[in-house]
């Protein structure tokens, strides 16, 4: 089977029918996330939280529910239910205004809106406004269909209408609250000792309205913002290469369709129809918020030093073979090494192989995968570093990660000048694995080493997203890793691995295998478990598959982060299956996947972790990476963080078999997954 075709098997058409025919086990994709975001929304309803932590989940759902209007809303067959969004961005709204905002005034932390301000403050601000703010910005009209202004993606505008006194024509302005800078400006004048007193940027612009429009009368102004779709369609044109085609994706994203426009109170209807006319939008398109139109910009508050507002300051530690030896291929080769981040630092070790491997003269060459590298990262430049060195480097980056192609442009570009081998990857599949291979010279010969990751290579995502990375030099999994990269670089078809489980070629049918296994054990009278920590849930094969393991009676433990099409505890369909969702300080994003192959003890099965989640896209079109974990110690130390999660009660949402997720709200004095790894790793 040829390596870049899209797996389109019998079996797959045979489990969307069987789950289609079976609703009551089946969530739908879309709602189901809005539930995942309403477990985000509800951090920040959680008083058990530090103040500003909670601020910081309020941008957080704003942010995510951003993110699915982008990517989904263009595709659903029918709008968002009103009964199910509008709900929760109320509370948000009365969460922020009712909650947040007078608890941080009790800290001296002061959210002030203009009329609350003295004439002192007032004046401070308008003359910030002369000073910081006028420069930025680009007073505009709109009075006809030929002369629209260009509302770019996720803007706030001021909005309203103006007339000309000596024309007596009515016009309607519109002017661009400006990015880039700080969206909550702070004032100082008549501020006590101790004191922090910010209002909202969008406020002094439009008290300060008349200086842009001078003559003009200016009436109710209010804010919009617009949300565009961002799923470009892929047209190819002639020859035109990968490098092509997402430059051209990436420029033709800032015209999208628009998905949503968001008004505040106060804009009149004649503007909104205008927009809403313009943008050919429904009814159901447009949102009013109560509150604040953009929570977003809470991000910037989030980093206030006031005690007792945010969590303890959290440094990974360094691992422990690492603290005991500098060379990082010497602890490899004594043993396969797992690193838990952001527990153990992603600097001291995975930072620190790639670097070490630019720096060792015995080192003949380094190669990744880049799918998300961000705008700090160290990465490329120590493989500038071994490139200049003369080292064999090979880059294979995912031009598509979407949001981050100009990224990932950029450091292209910056490699390739360097003499890197740069690639984009095999034509129809996204490269979402997360590996690095380091080739060594010693005194037997060349030796491999191996990085597989279930996170992205971005250094700061490292300190806020849980995930796992295996260092090793076995033969097993190193030649698989040699297979795959030249396979991604020499455009041959697919690796012949024998170790590694490969999306889209023999992932699926080994994980369907292992299920499998697990029935037949279960039948025979042998232990059978399934235990599986991913981030989503929507593979119909795998919920099928997972389906026949109920039924024969398997014991399967799933804690999905994210969306789960899948409902547990289905009399006579998935009696046997547990589904929990774990939310809280840190991002969960490790993949482990766990079969319990006859044995009795967590310790004594077969672990795996990887890049891909039970999602048909991760199995079927995209390159992903899944590893065993052999070794008695990881093996340990991920029986360990899975039992952590099954037994945790302050973390943990648990799915009901009536499709609703629930937490038990008393547990107050319960030690969260987050905080129990925290402290494990400390005493390691």
């Amino acid at each position: 089977m040829n390596f870049i075709e899209t797996k389109n098997s019998l079996f797959i058409l045979i489990a969307m029918t069987a789950v289609a025919t079976c609703p009551e086990i089946s969530i739908d994709r879309d709602l189901s996330w809005l539930d995942f975001n309403q477990r985000v929304l509800a951090e920040a309803l959680d008083e058990r939280n530090p103040l500003l932590e909670r601020a910081k989940f309020l941008a957080i759902f704003t942010s995510n529910l951003d993110e699915f209007f982008m990517k989904r809303a263009a595709a659903l067959e029918e709008p968002l239910p009103p009964a199910k969004l509008l709900p929760m961005l109320e509370t948000q709204a009365r969460c922020f205004r009712e909650q947040i905002v007078p608890a941080l005034a009790r800290h001296a932390v002061h959210l002030r809106h203009w009329e609350d301000l003295t004439p002192a403050q007032r004046a401070e601000a308008n003359e910030f406004f002369d000073r910081q703010i006028s420069p930025a910005l680009t007073p505009l009209v709109i009075n006809s269909a030929e002369n629209f202004p260009f509302l770019s993606n996720l803007s706030t505008s001021l909005v309203f209408p103006l007339d000309d006194p000596a024309s007596g024509q009515r016009l309607y302005g519109r002017v661009k609250v400006p990015t880039g800078v700080r969206q909550w400006v702070q004032l100082h004048s008549e501020t006590g000792a101790g004191e922090l007193l910010y209002v909202r940027l969008h406020e002094i612009i439009r008290e300060n309205l008349g200086k842009l429009y001078p003559g003009m009368k200016i009436g109710a102004t209010g804010l919009v913002r617009l949300t565009r779709d961002a799923e470009v369609e892929e047209t190819a044109v002639g020859n035109e290469s990968v490098l092509e085609q997402v430059r051209k994706q990436v420029k033709q994203r800032r015209y999208e369709p628009v998905v949503r426009l968001e008004f505040t109170a106060g804009v009149e209807e004649a503007i909104r129809e205008l927009l809403r006319e313009h943008f050919e939008l429904l009814p159901s398109d447009i949102y009013e918020a109560s509150a604040e139109l953009d929570y977003t910009t809470l991000f910037e508050l989030t980093g206030l030093q006031v005690a007792g507002l945010s969590d303890s300051p959290w440094i990974p530690v360094t691992p422990s073979a690492l603290r005991e030896h500098a060379d990082i291929f010497e602890v490899i080769r004594a043993g396969d090494l797992l690193v838990h981040h952001p527990y153990e630092s992603f600097e001291a070790s995975v930072e620190h192989f790639i670097d070490a491997a630019a720096n060792d003269p015995q080192v003949v060459s380094v190669k990744m995968t880049v799918y998300r590298v961000g705008d700090d990262t160290p990465f490329v430049r120590s493989l500038i570093r071994a490139a200049e060195a003369g080292k064999q480097v090979a880059c294979v980056i995912e031009l598509k990660a979407r949001f981050d192609e100009e990224r990932n442009l950029h450091w292209a570009a910056a490699l390739e000048k360097a003499g890197a081998h740069v690639t984009f990857g095999v034509k129809g599949l996204k490269i979402h694995a997360k590996t690095a291979l380091v080739v060594r010279k010693e005194s037997t010969g060349l030796h491999a080493y191996a990085h597989i990751g279930t996170g992205n290579y971005h250094a700061r995502t490292a300190r806020l997203y849980a995930d796992f990375g295996l260092f090793t030099c076995d033969p097993a999994i190193t030649q698989d890793v040699v297979a795959l990269f030249h396979h991604l670089t020499g455009h041959s078809h697919g690796p012949d691995c024998k170790t590694l489980l490969v999306a889209p070629t023999t992932m699926r049918p080994r994980f369907l295998e292992l299920i499998r296994r697990e029935i037949e054990d279960k039948r025979a009278g042998r232990p059978a478990r399934i235990i599986g920590k991913l981030n989503q849930l929507e593979d119909p094969e795998m919920i099928e598959a997972l389906r026949e393991a109920s039924r024969a009676g398997v014991p399967v433990d799933l804690i999905v982060r994210g969306f789960c099409c899948l409902k547990p505890g289905v009399p006579g369909e998935t009696d046997t299956i547990r589904i929990r969702s774990i939310i809280g300080r840190f991002l969960e994003h490790a993949r482990i996947y766990y079969f319990a192959n006859g044995a009795t003890e967590l310790t004594d099965g077969e672990f795996y972790i990887g890049s891909a989640d039970w999602m048909f896209r991760n199995l079927s079109k995209r390159i992903e990476i899944i590893t065993p974990v052999t070794a008695a110690v990881p093996k340990q130390r991920l029986a360990e963080v899975l039992e952590i999660s099954l037994r945790d009660s302050r973390q943990s949402w648990e799915l009901g078999r009536d499709g609703v997720y629930t937490r038990d709200a008393n547990a107050a004095e319960a030690l969260g997954t987050h905080r129990q790894l925290m402290e494990l790793s400390l005493r390691a």
